[in-house]
């Protein structure tokens, strides 16, 4: 097996931003960024040079976002990777810590997400499963007021996200990862529904378990979705350290994503 040879030298604070204008940041934009680091080689200060680098494109007056997700407060029952026994579930509904937006880690949402996340000033939405968090000037106006309910679609920073014409970074990976594309499903008439729980703080400092009907979210052609969008050229694809770095504007992922949907999906009553 033949080596990769490493880059000729590391990839910086300064390289990376360069990179990063040249694929067409917005100085003074709103930036949903999702992130795998590993596919972009050696960054020298890892997560924290990403972040510096993306504040220094965005400027003072841009605002970086990130998906916060807590998925393992959810119910049990759904679970599959791994599954947990059914004997388990009413303990876990019982004992899962309530979400606290200043202590509850994100899961699975890599080391970029954890980066901002801990920033100081950072502002995160208070959402049981699905938070963000945001640091810059309209951090607030997009975490503020995430309903518990329809959690990915017009109560969610996703929407504010829309309202302020926000671009969307995926570096290192697909668009499996494009959570934008859920607030298309919010947007597609018919969207199958499901009941969803999760553990949340109580008023008196207490927790308890909540249940919810909401969209049965799936992202499983998501990654043909966005092949089908990249192919009208509407992403601009250029590399990111030693990955992929791909940027577009949110609201055309999502005009596009209602459109395909329709064409592609089967509604409940189909």
């Amino acid at each position: 097996m033949i080596a990769t040879p490493p880059p000729a030298r590391p990839h910086t604070r300064a390289s990376l931003a360069a990179q990063f204008h040249d694929l067409g940041v917005r100085p003074g934009g709103v930036l949903l960024v999702h992130a795998a680091l590993r596919p972009l080689g050696f960054v020298c200060g890892g997560p924290q040079a990403l972040v510096l680098a993306l504040r220094d494109v965005l400027g003072p007056d841009g605002t970086l976002v990130v998906p916060t997700h807590t998925p393992e407060n959810s119910d049990p029952a759904g679970w599959n990777n791994p599954p947990v026994p059914a004997d388990w579930w009413p303990v876990i509904r019982a004992e899962m810590p309530g979400f606290d937006p200043a202590l509850t880690p994100s899961r699975f949402m890599g080391t970029l997400a954890e980066q901002v996340r801990t920033w100081p000033g950072a502002l995160r939405s208070d959402h049981p499963q699905v938070s963000f968090a945001a640091l810059g000037p309209a951090a607030g106006r997009i975490v503020a007021d995430h309903t518990l309910t329809d959690m990915l679609g017009e109560g969610s920073p996703l929407a504010r996200l829309h309202d302020l014409d926000a671009d969307v970074l995926l570096l290192g990976v697909d668009h499996g990862s494009n959570t934008s594309l859920h607030l298309a499903e919010y947007r597609w008439p018919a969207a199958p529904r499901a009941r969803v729980g999760s553990a949340v703080l109580t008023g008196d400092g207490g927790r308890e378990w909540v249940w919810w009907d909401d969209v049965d979210l799936d992202e499983s052609d998501f990654a043909r979705l966005g092949a089908d969008f990249e192919a009208t050229a509407a992403v601009r694809v250029a590399a990111v350290g030693d990955g992929p770095g791909r940027l577009m504007r949110q609201r055309a992922a999502v005009g596009f994503a209602v459109e395909w949907l329709a064409r592609n999906r089967r509604t409940e009553e189909a």
